[in-house]
């Protein structure tokens, strides 16, 4: 592409959209290495600005690829039919309405708990027990789906959810990945 006349910052900017789309989670440093490239090549300019290209792209290339980045689509799809749905109240702004309102009333601090993590509710209620992330079983994905399962069955456990709503793209591999994580 370079040997053709494309613009370096064409390229670099279409590395770091496969280094969102394509790599996400399964390897979240792509991304840091493909703005790394913009910020580089934008400092040094050619001829010696085709190294960090080069080097962004060899590194992408050879990156475990997850596209589950694509779940944000389907919340914004979600959305776009059946609207917002209320905050939680307590995760309300208690410094403006806590007394007349309560909210606020009721949050717990993840950060006092192990792992950080806290079975509190944060979607509206229409939502609980909807997921529309599923990680892949790719990369660092595996680690975060074993902590997200570990997660979600807490959460689950503590709000009584019954039902685990599949968003409609996902493989019956998916769901029954899923599924195992969370028994």
């Amino acid at each position: 592409m370079l040997y053709a006349g494309e613009d370096p910052r064409f390229i670099l900017r279409r590395l770091i959209i496969l280094a969102g789309e394509d790599i996400g989670l399964a390897d979240p440093m792509g991304i840091v290495v493909a703005a790394s490239a913009m910020q580089a090549f934008t400092f040094i300019g050619l001829p010696e600005g085709v190294y960090p290209i080069v080097e962004a792209t060899l590194y992408l290339a050879t990156a475990p690829k997850s596209n589950t980045a694509t779940a944000y689509f389907k919340a914004y799809e979600r959305i776009e039919q059946e609207g917002v749905g209320n905050v939680p109240t307590h995760l309300q702004d208690a410094s403006r309405d806590a007394v007349a309102l309560g909210h606020g009333q009721g949050y717990v601090y993840p950060h006092m708990y192990e792992e950080h993590f806290f079975a509190q509710q944060y979607l509206p209620k229409e939502l609980l027990g909807t997921y529309f992330y599923n990680p892949s079983s790719v990369g660092y994905e595996v680690e975060v789906a074993d902590r997200l399962a570990r997660w979600r069955e807490a959460q689950r456990k503590a709000l009584g959810i019954t039902r685990l709503e599949e968003i409609p793209d996902m493989t019956q591999e998916q769901i029954d990945e899923m599924k195992r994580h969370i028994k």
